[in-house]
């Protein structure tokens, strides 16, 4: 016995979750998990901030459009981004905040005196910075319950512990489909397969006989530091303009990344020893702040394609098959204007606020 559904979503992380949201009510979904609970990889483990600039101009557009929903939601808490630079970066710091300024991004050029105030204890080689004011916090969790639930709520069925192991597209004509097969033994049948697999996209795409477009998975390692000192709440977040760091507050902790980008298979990711003494390091030479002990280290895959934009739409080569992957460190800032964007391509309706050609998969040869 097969299961028929118009549209089968493989990924419930953010990018799935939002959506399966914003078309559960004008078709039949099914959302397919193939982990105990949906958000166990990049969803779960991101960073959780709102940075305008974040992703660079190609990605701006998304992020742009996606900040009043995400403020209406109530998942977003201010605060400020400073970019920092070293003596001799001036300019790298100036041209970084004409860029943006360029697009109607916000952004206050800092010297020195200006960033002492906002990271006390600030070494002195750093003397230049980029203040992005609308910076904000994002609360992953609570987004990513609210897009499962309006999917839910708008008729769509959500399977964990149902990986995709086969797909065969049979048939012609508007007769044509998926005949998927999962891992709990499961048949399902559907007419349109929408890939927002995360790290695992190329894969998919190769089960299902599309061309990978080149996704490649990055790990990115976190560490949760206590501090000897209590860390400022309304510390920003700092990152450096090489991006070769960034850290912030949390709860009364740190977070603090190496910003380390290292390829990866699709997997459970860990991080090594390497790269958080690496991220300590870096950020001992930013602030002379003592280290009590590192709490927590955690990891997670940032996939991109090869020029790192989104990839949204159908797939040149085969019918019915859908991309909403390559997200990389930034699907969840950009979640409410990329399920609109990614929705509208899937339902035949007018574009929206952002133009979708930048994101089309058929800007990429298909590699059979």
């Amino acid at each position: 016995m097969s299961h028929r559904f118009d549209i089968v979503v493989v990924g419930s992380g953010m990018a799935g979750a939002s959506l399966a949201a914003a078309i559960g009510a004008r078709a039949k979904v099914l959302l397919i998990e193939a982990e105990e609970a949906p958000g166990y990889h990049a969803t779960g483990r991101s960073a959780a901030f709102w940075v305008e600039s974040y992703g660079g101009p190609g990605v701006q557009p998304l992020t742009a459009a996606a900040g009043p929903a995400l403020h209406a939601l109530g998942v977003l808490h201010p605060r400020v981004g400073l970019t920092i630079g070293r003596a001799g970066q001036e300019a790298q710091v100036r041209a970084f905040a004409e860029t943006f300024r360029a697009i109607d991004v916000a952004v206050d050029l800092l010297e020195r005196e200006g960033i002492e105030r906002c990271v006390p204890g600030l070494k002195p080689a750093w003397t230049c910075a980029a203040s992005e004011p609308t910076t904000c916090d994002i609360d992953v969790a609570r987004l990513h319950q609210h897009y499962l639930a309006q999917a839910r709520q708008a008729g769509a069925q959500q399977w964990n512990r149902a990986a995709l192991r086969g797909a065969r597209r049979d048939g012609t004509g508007p007769d044509a489909g998926w005949r998927l097969e999962l891992a709990d033994g499961r048949v399902v049948t559907c007419a349109v397969l929408v890939n927002a697999a995360g790290a695992w996209a190329d894969p998919v795409a190769r089960m299902a006989g599309a061309g990978a477009i080149g996704i490649v998975p990055l790990r990115r390692s976190i560490a949760q530091l206590a501090m000897v000192h209590p860390v400022p709440d309304d510390l920003p977040l700092v990152l450096d303009i090489d991006g070769t760091f960034y850290f912030k507050p949390e709860n009364g902790r740190l977070w603090l990344s190496p910003h380390d980008e290292t390829p990866s298979a699709p997997c459970d990711a860990a991080p090594e020893e390497i790269d958080i003494a690496l991220a300590i390091d870096r950020f001992q030479q930013v602030v002379d702040w003592p280290i009590e002990r590192v709490e927590h280290r955690w990891a997670g895959l940032r996939s991109f394609a090869p020029d790192r934009l989104p990839v949204y739409g159908f797939d040149p080569q085969v019918a019915g098959f859908f991309w909403c992957a390559g997200q990389g460190g930034f699907g969840i800032q950009t979640a409410p204007a990329a399920a609109d964007l990614a929705a509208r391509l899937l339902l035949g309706d007018a574009p929206g606020a952002v133009d979708p050609q930048a994101y089309a998969p058929t800007r990429f040869a298909a590699d059979a």
